[in-house]
Parts: C-alpha cells; structure tokens; sequence
C-alpha cells in the first residue's frame, strides 16, 4: 500500500507555490529630508513649532518631522496665490502658461526613479505600481493638460471662458503625487492659481513637486502647497478668498466641504468614496476577467476608490470563477513595497488597518465566508492578507460600506437585470467593470448602471484623456479630459 500524502487540502489544490528571491529597490540614492515646512509665494518656510510626523507603513519607523499648517500659514498661502493670479498667471497668454506645465512633466519624468521610491516609503504601494503607473501617469496629466492651456477657445465652440481666481485643493493619501497632478496640471492650463494641501500621512513627494516647480522656475505663488491636518485643509475651504474648492477623500468629510461651501458662490468638485461592481458574465473571458478582479481590489493594497470591492458573478460560473480567483490570489506576493516581487504592500495607515479588520470581522460576524491565501506577514509594519468573502448577501456591511483594502465580497446573479439591480443598491456610484464576449451587452448594460466610470472587460485603466468622476454620494464633477478643464473655468 503506497505512502499516505502529508500534504495539505491547501497543498494539493494549488500546488507547490514559488519561492522568490528578493529584489530590494535600492533607496540610498534618496535624499529625504528630516523636516519639511510648506512651499508658499515661491520661497521654502521654515518648519514653524507645530509639527507632526509622517512614517514608513512598511516599518512604522518616522521619516521627517513635517510643518502643521494653521489658518495663518493658509491666509499666507491664499494671499500669494490670489497676488500671483491678479499680477502674472491670469494675464500671461497659454501658450506661455504650457511652457511652464511642460517643463514640470518633463522634470517629473526625469526625477521619476526618486518619486517612485519616496511613494513607496511614505504610502506603503509597490514599487513597482508607483514606478510604472503613479509616477508616469502623474507626468502624462501635466503633458496632457500643457496641450488645452493655450486652447481653451476651442474646448467650448460658441463660449467664451475665463478662470476662476484662487483654487483651494485637498488630495488623498493613496495616490498622492497622481491626484496632486490631477489638480494642479488643470488649474493651471486655465489661468488659476494654486493652494494645495497634502494629506498628513503622506506629505513627502507632494514637497518634491515643491522643489520641481521651484527648479522649472515657475511664478512665485501660483503653486503654493500648505502641510496640515483636517483643520489646515477646513482652513482652505473656508478661506473667504479661495474661489474653487476641489477634494478627493472620504464621502463623509466630502458632505462637510459641501454644506461649508454652500451659498459661497464657491465653484466645488467632489472626488468620494465607492464601493464598485465588477460584473462577471458567464460569457466572459474567464482567464481574462480573473486578472481583471485581481487588478480592481488588490491593486494598491485595495486603497482605491474605484476598486472593484464587490465582485458579481453570474450564479453558473461562480464555482469555476472563484476556484481560479483562490489559484491566482494563492501567487501574490505581500510584503516590503520596495521589494519588485511585492504585489501588496503596507496598508497606508495604523487607523485604516484597524478600519479594515473591524469590517473583516463584521463579514465573519455576518455569516459570509472567508478566504486568505497561505502568506506570511511581515512581523512589523501595516499588512493585511488579500481576503475574499463568499456567501455575501447585499444587506452584509462588507458589501454596503467602504472597506479601502484588498477585501471582495462576492455575490451571485442569474439575468442581466439582477445584476444592474445589485450593482446598483449602493449609495456610491464612481466606476464598475462589466465582462462578456458581446459589445451590445456591455454597452446594454453600462447604460443601465448608475456609476460615473464603467470599464468593459478591464478594470483600474486610466488615462489623462478621459474623464473620472462619480454620482450619488461618490461626488460630482469630472477630472481629467477636457471635462476636467470645466471646473476651473466660467463659461459664458
């Protein structure tokens, strides 16, 4: 009688997996500062008494004390900004305005290896996600928006436009460097100046971007950018001086900036939260669509808006589609984020690793059904297991709130119309993915959806030349494309 087997359930269905050697991104070359002030009316200020400190997710070690910006740093920051706008910005023609824009895509490119590098210490993603989508795309927004500066008169036939003044702007932590691009590049291609504030946990390559645009020599004041907390950035939209309010965040605050903005004659744009449907048909490339899934909630450790964090899948496939999804979730690789094998680094935050695992354990709580792959976890530093839940019926908390992490919820559906339903019992509408072989139903079924963004058998896709935005409490107004242009501009 042969040998009895030793290996585990686990073992014998997916195999014995690969053992990859490390491949460090080195980062001595990085010149980090130990402290950081603000960048205001062109010159670098000093640190100031109130400080807090931005860390390494990955190894909970500081990095640099970082200035705390009070309303008094925000009045001098919206004074230099309104002076540089009355006295150069607004007057100077477009063609010149490009000038200035091309040149800080140009440097971006070029200092590219350094920003990817410092977005990995300071948020936790992948080097090899901010080497080879952050960084380029953030570089790719200012080229693009460097070609409508001079242009303007052609992006509304029959309209004339003028800018709007002072743009107070507010960016997340989880793509820092690309959301300051998504700003900044359109409120300066239409005349605006600029008073930006970082978020707290993730300063360090927006104060890069300070010293680019310092070294492309651009106007003293039309960028100005103000490090703080909540109270810095409710300092910004409050500032009676500020013409135009843009934030990306969480829909809670975003309601706040709403109601405080209210009755101001403020222009607003609203970048919230989601909680997306990634629709599986049973006609779908199914290799294909298991790639996509992997892609809308594991990339950036699922610290995405728009990541597909409910997955819909039509009732026939279901068992072959998760036994795939379980195969391919089985080879990702977590860990150190300057490590190029790492598909999912640190979770950005103590408090959102401590949000994710209260909304893990609810699911469980629940009755949903989990599953990890076997990985190890660093012993410090902010890491959570890719983590998908089966069984999820749409009333469970893990299919209703936003969890920001690599969690998917799965249901199931049998017609086409159950599933718009589904996807649509949300009060977030910002992107969804649909799968299946036929154009007429993915485009049948994209029109019946009620979400601003919605990729055909591919998910997370982005360009500078299409716009993203949402509906219901994922926001309002779009960016990118030559949609984003409107937000900054009057039309007449």
């Amino acid at each position: 009688m042969g040998k009895k087997s030793s290996k585990s359930v686990r073992d014998l269905l997916f195999g014995d997996l690969w053992e990859y050697a490390t491949a460090p991104q080195s980062s001595d070359f990085v010149d980090i500062k130990d402290s950081y002030g603000h960048y205001i009316g062109g010159e670098f200020v000093d640190i100031g008494e109130e400080t807090f400190t931005t860390s390494n997710p990955a190894t909970e070690e500081p990095i640099a004390e970082v200035a705390l910006g009070d309303e008094a740093t925000v009045d001098k920051a919206v004074k230099a900004a309104r002076k540089a706008y009355d006295k150069t910005w607004s007057k100077m023609p477009g063609r010149e305005r490009a000038k200035y824009i091309y040149r800080i895509a140009r440097m971006i490119q070029e200092k590219s290896r350094n920003l990817a590098v410092v977005e990995s210490i300071d948020g936790g993603k992948p080097i090899k996600e901010s080497r080879d989508i952050d960084i380029p795309l953030a570089a790719a927004h200012f080229f693009y928006y460097a070609g409508w500066a001079d242009k303007l008169d052609y992006a509304f036939p029959g309209a004339s436009v003028n800018s709007l003044g002072v743009a107070g702007q507010i960016i997340p932590w989880n793509f820092p460097l690309l959301m300051a691009a998504w700003k900044i590049a359109p409120a300066l291609a239409t005349g605006n100046t600029v008073v930006i504030k970082p978020a707290e946990t993730t300063p360090l390559t927006a104060m890069m971007l300070a010293e680019i645009i310092d070294e492309a020599g651009l106007p003293p004041g039309v960028v100005n950018i103000v490090n703080g907390m909540g109270e810095t950035g409710a300092a910004i939209v409050n500032h009676d001086d500020v013409d135009k309010v843009a934030f990306t965040g969480s829909t809670q605050v975003g309601k706040i900036i709403q109601r405080a903005v209210a009755g101001t004659g403020k222009k607003l744009t609203l970048e919230l939260g989601g909680k997306g449907a990634n629709i599986i048909f049973d006609d779908a490339p199914i290799d294909q669509a298991v790639e996509g899934i992997v892609n809308g909630i594991f990339f950036n450790q699922g610290h995405v808006c728009c990541a597909g964090s409910r997955l819909l899948v039509q009732e026939n496939i279901h068992d072959e589609v998760i036994e795939k999804l379980k195969r391919r979730m089985s080879t990702l690789v977590v860990g150190d984020p300057l490590d190029k094998n790492t598909d999912i680094g640190a979770i950005n935050s103590r408090e959102q690793l401590e949000r994710i695992t209260t909304l893990v354990d609810a699911g469980v709580d629940e009755g949903a059904e989990m599953f990890q792959p076997r990985c190890s976890l660093p012993d410090t530093g902010y890491f959570f297991a890719p983590t998908i839940f089966t069984d999820v019926t749409p009333s469970h908390r893990i299919a209703q709130e936003e969890i920001f992490g690599p969690v998917l919820s799965v249901l199931t559906f049998r017609t086409p119309d159950e599933a718009v339903k589904k996807a649509n019992n949300t009060p977030y509408g910002l992107a969804c993915g649909v799968w299946s072989d036929k154009g007429s139903k993915l485009f049948r079924i994209a029109g019946a959806l009620e979400s601003g963004v919605i990729w055909g058998n591919t998910y997370n896709k982005f360009d500078p030349g299409s716009p993203f935005g949402g509906y219901k409490e994922s926001g309002f107004g779009r960016e990118g494309g030559a949609h984003g242009l409107l937000p900054y501009l009057e039309v007449r």
